[in-house]
């Protein structure tokens, strides 16, 4: 009995060394890639560049689409509809641009709108605080990390394609973006930050400038700036700025990644149009 004793737990200690040595070896899981391409940019440390759509015209924003990383489709500064977006995103479901809407608040019902319909990001303006910042990622993602509702938008027959189980996908895809545009924001960038389910903070540039009365170009914007930056970076997450001409050349732009307007991916320019000006000018950006 005793050599029972003995022998019989040395037994079970030799099996499970050998079962932890066995998963110690097992290959790790390979991350699956996103079909949110524009996140996806991200999460490899791309830049990404959008065009900005501010009208109701499918046929224009399909081509366009064909060649920028994600879409910002303008709701803030508008009079863009929610049913107008629906049918875009439905025109050419699966175009390069990934769609994106700025909506012009947190509200929920404006939040789950955006979603159902098929965005998979959301950018949120003026985000002073983090209550601001809690409201926009609690109605982003469904639970158990967040309250989104379920709908029966055309987000799923979009997304939920080819196996896709979109209920089961849609939180790692969804790409949550808040803009700090005021001195306010930018006492509490860091706080801002860290609130779970933010993916992106930017500067939102002209409005940054306009609230604290500092030209871009000032010693005390740019010091706003880069509280922002390194207050996003140290929580974590990743910073841009609605103005393209931060991504080269600037200070920062080597950690400055999601950008609103920008080049395209293939050099594409939109087609001409009439009035004052470049003909051939990207939208006009952040405002």
């Amino acid at each position: 009995m005793n050599i029972k004793r003995i022998v019989l737990p040395a037994a079970i200690g030799t099996m499970l060394c050998l079962v932890g040595a066995q998963a110690q070896q097992a290959p790790a899981a390979k991350p699956v890639k996103l079909y949110n391409t524009a996140k996806q940019k991200l999460l490899d440390g791309k830049q990404i560049f959008s065009f900005t759509q501010s009208k109701m015209d499918p046929a224009a924003y399909c081509e366009a689409a064909k060649h920028y990383d994600y879409t910002w489709f303008e709701m803030q500064h508008s009079t863009l509809e929610f049913a107008d977006i629906e049918k875009m995103i439905a025109a050419c479901p699966h175009v390069a641009a990934i769609p994106m809407i700025r909506l012009p608040d947190a509200q929920e019902w404006h939040i789950q709108h955006a979603t159902d319909i098929g965005v998979l990001g959301i950018v949120v303006p003026t985000v002073d605080d983090v209550d601001r910042a809690r409201e926009a990622a609690k109605w982003a993602r469904y639970p158990p990390v967040a309250r989104r509702s379920t709908g029966q938008g055309q987000a799923m027959t979009i997304w939920g394609i080819n196996g896709i189980n979109y209920h089961q996908t849609i939180n790692d895809n969804m790409l949550v973006v808040i803009m700090l545009e005021t001195p306010t924001a930018v006492a509490n960038a860091f706080d801002i930050a860290s609130v779970p389910g933010i993916d992106v903070v930017i500067v939102g540039n002209n409005d940054l400038s306009q609230f604290s009365g500092f030209a871009q170009d000032s010693p005390q914007y740019q010091a706003m700036v880069t509280k922002i930056h390194d207050d996003t970076k140290r929580a974590g997450k990743i910073f841009g700025q609605a103005n393209a001409i931060y991504a080269t050349g600037h200070p920062l732009s080597k950690d400055a990644f999601f950008f609103q307007n920008g080049p395209s991916n293939d050099g594409w320019k939109p087609p001409a149009r009439g009035g004052r000006g470049n003909p051939n000018a990207p939208p006009p950006g952040e405002r």
